[in-house]
């Protein structure tokens, strides 16, 4: 299904293990963790004040054994619990979450995926915390990426249960996500760069009022049929 690329990443405040820091010496183990905790703390503050967030994004998707694709598209969010994924070329495709059920449109099939947003939303991720239900503390353990020359605050993100591996590129000022890169357990590899991010403007209720396009089959899971 679709949807699970909207567990696009999670957003996690863990410190690093005693043992981990120590193993580089004192006095850079202490450097790297405050980092650490400064980089989280300030990224869990900042999704936390944010109410609503815009943005260009470029996606590359890396399936093991395929040949990898790339798409454009714009996301908006708007707190509680409302997002929109509008997907362009060459494989056009639209998310949408009014708060309560979540609508993933396919527009070749003239298909409407549709099921209820806390379902979709058990696996913890960027989507999540984007969306203002994330807890830093919680799901993820976090440690600090070496050797990355973007400019930014390299994180990675490891699921305390069951789940995908999570990078992110923080602004290390503004902790805005700029970059998000997606590891699941088959190895696939979902990246994501975000560019003309925008927050705390107005944005519209209608846009995250999902009307199904005349003659479209709509698809719901299982236990609703």
């Amino acid at each position: 299904m679709k949807l699970n690329r909207l567990r696009l990443a999670g957003l996690a405040f863990a410190m690093l293990s005693t043992a981990g820091l120590w193993a580089s010496g004192p006095r850079v183990a202490y450097a790297r963790s405050d980092t650490l905790a400064k980089a989280l703390e300030g990224l869990q503050r900042h999704y936390r004040e944010t109410r609503s967030f815009s943005a260009k994004f470029f996606e590359e998707i890396a399936a093991v054994g395929a040949p990898k694709r790339t798409r454009t598209g714009r996301v908006y969010f708007l707190k509680p619990g409302r997002m929109r994924w509008e997907f362009d070329e060459p494989s056009k495709e639209l998310v949408v979450s009014d708060g309560m059920q979540l609508y993933n449109y396919d527009p070749e099939l003239n298909q409407v995926v549709e099921a209820p947003l806390a379902q979709e939303l058990r696996s913890p991720g960027a989507t999540e915390f984007l969306l203002g239900v994330g807890d830093v503390a919680k799901d993820f353990n976090a440690s600090l990426l070496d050797g990355a020359s973007n400019g930014l605050t390299n994180l990675k993100l490891v699921p305390k249960r069951e789940g995908n591996t999570v990078e992110l590129g923080l602004d290390p000022n503004s902790y805005d996500v700029e970059t998000i890169r997606v590891i699941d357990q088959l190895g696939n590899v979902t990246s994501l760069k975000f560019t003309d991010i925008v927050n705390n403007t107005p944005v519209s209720d209608s846009m995250f009022k999902f009307v199904v396009p005349p003659g479209a089959d709509i698809v719901r899971p299982e236990s609703l049929k």
